[in-house]
């Protein structure tokens, strides 16, 4: 899988994200025939690497100031950004086997920490990933992946204090909404029948805190947690719209 990157979202996205993985930077624009080709590649290859590389691709039309920042004069255009740094880059469309060894020199071996990451998320263990993070105090698979379990399981606060150790990431935003939230997510009953909006309940939530958000904090915050639980629903744009009309 990789996810689209704008010019509002790259320094978060993949700057940030730079700091737990490395991240390739796919560059294409709907017209270029190249682009189309290595596009399905590169998705491939990134693919089997299993989340040790992820990939972020980015419309150079509709993004400009991406386009800007690495100086791109001919598309397709890859770049490999570890630590907030480029490391390596490509131009064009390469064969498959040449990028598989090129994404390869971007994976990193394995550490007795990310093996205990593994075999936690793997087994539902919870004291593996404690164990990760005992060897690696700062790694942001482990802390996000037991922030996960501590916002899940009730455990908000710990969850929030775990994830200050780390850079900010849409994964770990979305970690923190809930365990900001904790059981007061709003759902819909169980007796209306499996066809309903499963965001009905949240979207009415949402509708009644407008009148709140700019003069109570604790309603501007669930607010904002409550957007980030509905991820890529459609609707959410448009309730952020609503929630800056109120603010300013």
């Amino acid at each position: 899988m990789y996810f689209d990157v704008t010019d509002a979202s790259f320094e978060v996205d993949v700057l940030h994200r730079s700091l737990e993985v490395p991240v390739v930077v796919d560059l294409w624009a709907p017209w270029c025939g190249p682009c189309k080709t290595l596009g399905p590649i590169i998705e491939r290859v990134v693919d089997a690497t299993e989340g040790k590389v992820v990939l972020a691709k980015v419309n150079v039309d509709d993004n400009p100031r991406i386009s800007q920042t690495f100086q791109v004069q001919s598309i397709p255009a890859v770049f490999a950004i570890r630590e907030r740094k480029i490391v390596d880059t490509f131009i064009g469309a390469l064969p498959e086997s040449q990028i598989r060894a090129w994404v390869a020199k971007l994976t990193p071996p394995k550490s007795q920490a990310d093996m205990l990451i593994d075999a936690g998320l793997a087994n539902g263990d919870e004291a593996m990933l404690w164990q990760a993070l005992d060897l690696e105090p700062a790694n942001a698979r482990a802390v996000t992946a037991l922030a996960g379990v501590l916002a899940e399981t009730g455990r908000g606060q710990e969850a929030l204090a775990l994830l200050a150790r780390i850079p900010e990431t849409s994964e770990t935003a979305t970690i923190a909404a809930r365990a900001r939230l904790g059981g007061s997510i709003p759902v819909v009953p169980d007796d209306v029948g499996p066809s309903v909006d499963s965001h009905e309940a949240t979207v009415a939530e949402l509708e009644s805190l407008l009148d709140t958000v700019k003069t109570d904090d604790e309603a501007r915050q669930r607010y904002v947690d409550l957007l980030a639980l509905m991820g890529d629903d459609e609707r959410v744009t448009g309730m952020r719209r609503k929630l800056a009309a109120r603010l300013y």
